[in-house]
């Protein structure tokens, strides 16, 4: 794909080629993998507080010590690799956060064996992304009645940091919401991948 022009992008990604990058081939593309999921619910729980761009910028180091985000092995996990994680200087060192990715691969594990995970989050939206067609940042909510319901879902499986906000958050990262604005050229493209 080529990319777009800066003016006919998503005003919130701006000009820093990490975040053009990542509006350009990873925002709003329809995912379906469970492990990606997985990933950017966490990485979503990890950014509260602090700005997307910070977690894009850590987001190598974050699969490093988070051996790839897989979920099996994460939710093996116990206080030796939350104290090496706590001195990791290349992530987010939040205990609770922390903590909360173990949780969270545990309940991904039961998710994934009772329906699949994907098909977990993806039946939030009748299988199908929604397709809004906002004109201005200030039309994007930050959370819907869908992602208060997938949150209040994923919260009684035993995740953490996954609150409405959040999770709206990481459906617009997953694909489960097409938030482009209409007149970016991602807008069609992951409305055509849907």
């Amino acid at each position: 794909m080529t990319a777009a022009s800066t003016v006919d992008r998503c005003p919130w990604c701006g000009q820093d080629p990490l975040y053009v990058a990542y509006h350009d081939q990873e925002w709003g593309v329809p995912e379906h993998d469970g492990r990606a999921l997985y990933e950017k619910l966490i990485l979503d729980g990890f950014q509260a507080g602090l700005s997307w761009i910070t977690i894009l910028r850590k987001r190598a180091a974050f699969r490093a010590a988070f051996e790839g985000f897989e979920p099996a092995r994460i939710a093996q996990w116990g206080e030796p690799e939350v104290a090496r994680l706590l001195q990791n200087p290349g992530i987010v060192r939040h205990r609770g956060k922390i903590e909360g990715a173990i949780k969270g691969a545990r309940a991904w594990e039961k998710i994934e064996a009772r329906e699949g995970f994907s098909h977990f989050l993806w039946k939030f939206v009748e299988g199908r992304p929604i397709r809004n067609e906002f004109r201005s940042m200030s039309e994007v909510p930050t959370a819907t009645a869908e992602s208060t319901a997938l949150a209040k879902a994923l919260k009684a499986e035993g995740f953490v940091f996954c609150g409405p906000v959040i999770v709206y958050a990481a459906m617009q990262a997953m694909g489960l919401v097409n938030d482009h604005m209409v007149d970016c050229p991602r807008h069609a493209a992951c409305a055509a991948l849907a």
